[in-house]
């Protein structure tokens, strides 16, 4: 905005601050909640505080929100997590977005729209609010329900396809003057694209990690916030959306290492100014268009609800959801979404659609937002029930004497199956709806749930187990079960999988003695297959694995005395070459001298036996 008081940014923050919780309190959403606010305070509300040019200012500002939005969605883009949920979001969402874009683009044709804006506008309403739904269905304690899953498979799937949206927006300005197809520009921006990619690939993981280094906090979220508004700029310079330049990014750092400290780096910038960009939405709304046009306003909402809510349902049903499910996911998911809002603004930019047509869209998609709590209240009142809250957990059976298995990857697994080979009954655990699903389609069986919870480990029946394996690829959510089970269930015998040195550290400090670094036996088993392939007999190799390994579990033992001293780990690292150099050296001069004994005694030395890696 041009002239940015302290008065009006204090206006703004107590509308952030009161608006959610009250919304919340009383059962509308928080998204609803500031779209009431942006009403209020807009030139249309009852303070009239802003006028339109500001609340339009202020909506530009806070689409930056928008872009903060898809780049976390592009953080959360990880090609194993697509993979395993392909068919839900490929085939439930893509089915969808196609059918109720057809749908409501043949309407808007029959309201007189022309066929290209039409399907535009067809394929904006289509979309769904993926920051309201979600609450919704939080809120209601239905997001991990099946249905719950499957709506969040499809509005994933939605936020995909509105990023080709906003970015094609001027192909559907058929007719208009300024709508040509500049190929000059079009090479450019694919150019542009390719080379920030290769460019992100290669050196942005490696710039955070620099920043990483110094420990600097605020370092690290600037140097987050200047990726995605360096990423941007560069899209804006080539005429590409500042949005896909931030989802691209996003994408470019799904699966780097920092990408969790980056996501809640830049998630309370982005839930403050998602939050403003819905209070400027309603700030920006032409309410005058309710006044003058109820009962056009009001099919259209009608319409737009009840086209999506069938669409789902039929959808759902075929995915294989009971009826009363199926209905909850379309009414979870009839509203029209926030990046409709970002549709109309470049459509009208690009000259797809009116003034006046993007104002009424906007009018109608708030509108579907503040039906959609209502819309579930009365589905619940006339099922003659509230909605039993979803459980945190899959139902689990009824065991005794049997082993919980916490986290169910590649360690998890091949613990199970020898388990089950050997009839020993098992319950396994994972945090990831999608890994549960994966590995049921290769005939494995685990049950949805967070080992680290008090009430999920007391419904696998923990108490009557023989013994927990805690093997959780997160170290963080590792170590909460461990403590939980530590605390509730001191007597349990833990058998823990440590994914590295500190890890391990940390387990030993809660007295969890029997472990395995997951990595540590297999690097041993490869080193022994590289020095037979060297030349070395199978005695020497022996002995120096044999040597190696007494000597790094000793000094496993050893660090631990000082594992939070990172300098004396540092100097306990740099002193173990030599030192392994050193009992190599010894190793070798005590086979020596056996050689020569035994040569002198006429006695053959016997080969060592075979060692068991579980018992070392």
């Amino acid at each position: 905005m041009a002239d940015v008081t302290l008065p009006i940014v204090a206006v703004l923050l107590a509308a952030l601050a009161i608006a959610a919780p009250l919304a919340r309190w009383l059962g509308i959403g928080s998204v609803l909640g500031y779209l009431i606010a942006g009403v209020l305070l807009g030139p249309y509300g009852l303070t009239s505080l802003f006028s339109i040019h500001e609340a339009k200012e202020l909506l530009h500002v806070a689409e930056f929100g928008i872009i903060l939005l898809l780049f976390l969605i592009g953080l959360e883009l990880r090609p194993r997590r697509l993979w395993a949920m392909r068919n839900a979001i490929f085939g439930l969402g893509g089915a969808q977005v196609g059918i109720s874009a057809l749908l409501l683009g043949a309407a808007a044709v029959l309201f007189g729209l022309p066929w290209h804006t039409a399907l535009f506008a067809g394929l904006a309403l289509a979309l769904s609010s993926t920051a309201f739904a979600l609450q919704v269905l939080e809120e209601n304690g239905e997001l991990s329900a099946r249905h719950g899953r499957l709506a969040f498979a499809v509005l994933l799937f939605q936020d995909l396809a509105a990023i080709p949206l906003i970015a094609l927006a001027p192909l559907f300005a058929v007719g208009v003057a300024t709508a040509g197809m500049d190929f000059k520009a079009a090479i450019i921006a694919l150019a542009t694209i390719a080379a920030v990619v290769v460019a992100g690939y290669f050196l942005l993981d490696h710039a955070i990690r620099l920043i990483a280094r110094t420990r600097v906090k605020e370092a690290m979220t600037a140097v987050a916030l200047l990726t995605v508004v360096g990423v941007a700029l560069i899209m804006q310079s080539v005429g590409v959306s500042a949005s896909l330049g931030a989802f691209i990014a996003g994408a470019l750092l799904a699966e780097s290492s920092y990408r969790h400290e980056l996501e809640a780096d830049l998630a309370p910038f982005q839930g403050l100014l998602l939050g403003l960009f819905f209070t400027a939405v309603g700030m920006s709304l032409n309410l005058r268009l309710i006044i003058d046009q109820p009962l056009l306003v009001a099919t259209l909402v009608v319409g737009l609800v009840a086209i999506k809510s069938i669409v789902l349902f039929q959808v759902g049903r075929a995915h294989g959801l009971e009826r009363r499910p199926a209905r909850r996911l379309g009414m979870s998911l009839s509203q029209g979404g926030e990046f409709a809002f970002v549709l109309f603004a470049t459509g009208v930019t690009a000259g797809v659609m009116a003034r006046g047509t993007s104002d009424l869209l906007s009018v109608v998609v708030t509108l579907t937002m503040a039906a959609t709590p209502l819309l579930l209240a009365i589905d619940s009142w006339m099922d003659g029930r509230k909605p039993s809250p979803a459980p945190l957990y899959d139902a689990l059976p009824d065991n005794d004497r049997h082993v919980v298995i916490a986290g169910f990857g590649r360690y998890g697994q091949i613990v199970a199956r020898i388990l089950r080979g050997k009839k020993i009954p098992f319950t396994a655990l994972d945090i990831s709806p999608e890994q549960v699903e994966l590995v049921k389609q290769f005939g494995a069986q685990a049950f949805y749930g967070d080992a680290s919870r008090p009430e999920i480990l007391e419904a696998a029946q923990i108490g009557k187990a023989r013994a927990l394996v805690l093997a959780i690829d997160d170290v963080e959510a590792s170590m909460r079960t461990a403590e939980l089970v530590r605390a509730q269930f001191p007597d349990l015998p833990v058998f823990a999988r440590a994914r590295h040195r500190n890890h391990a550290h940390r387990l030993l400090d809660l007295g969890i003695t029997t472990l395995q670094r997951e990595t540590f036996h297999s690097a041993l088993e490869t080193t022994r297959q590289v020095l037979k392939g060297l030349g070395y007999s199978d005695r020497e190799t022996e002995r120096v694995i044999k040597t190696f390994r007494t000597h790094d579990e000793r000094r496993l033992s050893e660090d631990y005395k000082h594992y939070s001293d990172m300098e004396k780990l540092q100097s306990r690292a740099r002193s173990d070459a030599a030192t392994l150099e050193r009992l190599f050296a010894e190793d070798a001069e005590e086979e020596a001298k056996i050689a020569t004994q035994a040569t002198k005694d006429g006695v053959k030395p016997k080969e060592p036996p075979k060692l068991k890696a579980a018992a070392e």
